[in-house]
């Protein structure tokens, strides 16, 4: 039984969407960290501790997390499907890369909740 890989959407002007939604959250984000760094000169462990201590920041840093793997499924799925064209070697990159970016999300939630 051959499983079949989709597209998050199965739409590609919705991937195309989730994709540049997913971009701004994470753009968002980057500023939101870069700011808090370069306001709080220098940096402390006391700092970085209370920044991430917040609920706020933990939900919006599990958004970002959302938003990096919807970001990176789009963009790997459309390379295998553009550059891979043997389609048992495109379903084996596309499972590994699957199984990678549930690690990196379950990686990141036990890192912001320990």
């Amino acid at each position: 039984m051959l499983i079949q890989i989709t597209s998050l959407t199965k739409n590609g002007l919705k991937d195309w969407f989730v994709q540049r939604v997913s971009a701004v959250v994470l753009a968002c984000y980057l500023l939101l960290i870069v700011g808090y760094v370069v306001g709080h000169h220098p940096l402390q462990y006391v700092d970085w501790y209370a920044l991430f201590h917040r609920n706020s920041m933990k939900l919006f840093t599990i958004i970002a997390l959302l938003a990096l793997v919807a970001h990176c499924w789009v963009g790997i799925w459309t390379v295998l499907t553009d550059y891979v064209t043997c389609k048992f070697l495109r379903g084996t990159l596309a499972v590994f890369m699957v199984l990678a970016l549930v690690a990196y999300f379950v990686a990141g939630i036990l890192i912001l909740w320990s």
